[in-house]
């Protein structure tokens, strides 16, 4: 029996003998392989633990997340659910960063929630701040469950509820020797640790290149801020009042609620150069071993070949896909039609393209009967899943066998996909054509009280997953 054939077998029968038979051959990871930035290869998954521990990062709430933003949340949950559906128990965690920083990536620009304030004419405060991050922080949620995310299985940590643990990290740095004070800050000093730009494979020389130490007293081009002290705003600490560098905030949050050795850190590609070897620097510094096992990244969103940022004046919103009446799944659906480590150019034609394939992979979907599992077709699917999450092949493979698919199995196959086929209720505009022509023949047949046929008839209705009740006003077409 193969590992699916076992899964979906336990998963019906229920039994605790099969669900362990199943768990053991999961977690061997034999089935599942994943991209590996820090490795640059493609390896077989073996989690650290009897819990995969995954950490993926979060938006800073300013405004309203861009369909560029939201590809690393579709990749993440993609993700997600491979884990869950290869029998993995997953502990998630995406943090919020809602409070500033007054630096950029690179220790330097305009502080994105000091803009979002300024944007709606608020006065710089830390209350305004957290006022404007819960705003964003529900929008956030909202959009990213209209794609299909179940928030309800991840955690949100709000950065500004860890300061105490990212002052320890400080702390527990200075100690160390890894961390020392200028009168601009407190800086993390990367010659203390010499692996520092492994991820990415990162030229320091190059990333040297044009920047300034001078005005921060920094040692090195490369080091960056543990603290940046602020006269007026912030939180207390033993370097004065003022905030925690960006950096500072995942490490100390993912110390806090996943360990200090995880199983699999995700973002996208920009935060491969900086940010992300600013996380394995003070984790590995602070705590010693491997930081994380699974390093893996999603690739940009462009429009006309120019990435999609609020920076660069083409920011596209969900609200603007829901404003030309398009499902947000078919977003969702136009991100899994291209692998999460390949660059997509969006337009509006490619996303109505997306709009009407899954309009007609929904309507497929209701006229199909329920059927039993199709192991054959499911081990094709998975496998391809299996391989670093290619979507692609996993969707042309439900193209390539709608025609002899059944629900049960498309179901278990939307559990990755995440489209929402068995949730979404049919409306009457949605049930086929040759349903309804079956239900009017019916209807025809009763009437002439040639019960014979009219039961005939009932039986095809219900074979093909519909089901129709007779009523006052006539008879009523619905899903089964």
């Amino acid at each position: 029996m193969s590992f699916l054939e076992a899964l979906f077998e336990a998963l019906s029968a229920g039994g605790t003998e099969a669900l362990t038979y199943v768990a053991a051959h999961a977690l061997t990871g034999q089935n599942l392989y994943l991209h590996n930035t820090l490795t640059k290869e493609l390896e077989p998954f073996r989690p650290l633990g009897k819990k995969v521990l995954m950490y993926n990062c979060g938006p800073t709430v300013y405004d309203f997340a861009t369909i560029g933003n939201l590809r690393s949340y579709i990749f993440a949950d993609t993700l997600r659910r491979t884990l869950d559906i290869f029998g993995y128990e997953v502990k998630q965690v995406i943090n919020i960063t809602d409070f500033g920083h007054l630096t950029s990536d690179a220790d330097e620009g305009e502080d994105k929630m000091t803009k979002g304030l300024r944007r709606e004419g608020l006065e710089l405060t830390m209350q305004n701040m957290h006022t404007l991050a819960g705003r964003y922080m529900e929008a956030f949620l909202r959009d990213i469950e209209a794609i299909g995310v179940n928030t309800k299985t991840i955690t949100f940590p709000r950065a500004s509820d860890y300061i105490p643990q990212q002052i320890a990290l400080i702390e527990r740095l200075e100690k160390k020797g890894f961390a020392y004070q200028t009168e601009s800050g407190v800086y993390f000093d990367t010659a203390q640790f010499p692996e520092y730009g492994k991820l990415g494979s990162i030229n320091l020389s190059g990333q040297q290149a044009g920047m300034r130490v001078e005005a921060s007293g920094k040692k090195n081009p490369q080091d960056f801020v543990l603290w940046k002290p602020d006269a007026k705003l912030g939180w207390e600490s033993p370097w004065g009042m003022g905030f925690p560098g960006w950096h500072t905030e995942c490490v100390a949050m993912i110390f806090a609620l996943l360990g200090e050795h995880i199983d699999i850190h995700t973002g996208g590609i920009d935060h491969i150069p900086v940010h992300h070897n600013n996380e394995i620097a003070q984790a590995e510094a602070a705590a010693g071993g491997q930081f994380v096992q699974y390093w893996m990244h999603n690739e940009f969103i462009t429009i006309d070949q120019n990435r999609v940022g609020k920076s660069q004046g083409n920011a596209i919103v969900l609200q603007e896909v829901k404003d030309k009446g398009l499902d947000p799944r078919a977003l969702r659906y136009w991100y899994l039609t291209g692998h999460y480590r390949t660059p997509m150019n969006f337009t509006w034609e490619a996303l109505e393209g997306a709009a009407t394939a899954l309009k007609r992979l929904q309507q497929a979907y209701t006229s199909l009967p329920k059927g039993e599992i199709d192991h054959k077709f499911l081990e094709s699917f998975f496998e391809a899943i299996g391989n670093d999450l290619d979507t692609p092949k996993a969707l042309a493979l439900i193209w390539e066998n709608i025609k002899v698919l059944n629900q049960t199995t498309l179901a278990e196959a939307d559990k990755v996909l995440g489209l929402g086929l068995a949730d979404r209720k049919v409306k009457p505009s949605d049930i086929p054509v040759e349903i309804k022509k079956l239900a009017e023949e019916r209807e025809s047949a009763r009437m002439a009280k040639d019960f014979a046929r009219s039961d005939e008839l009932r039986k095809k209705i219900e074979e093909a997953g519909y089901e129709v009740k007779d009523t006052d006003s006539g008879p009523k077409l619905s899903k089964k």
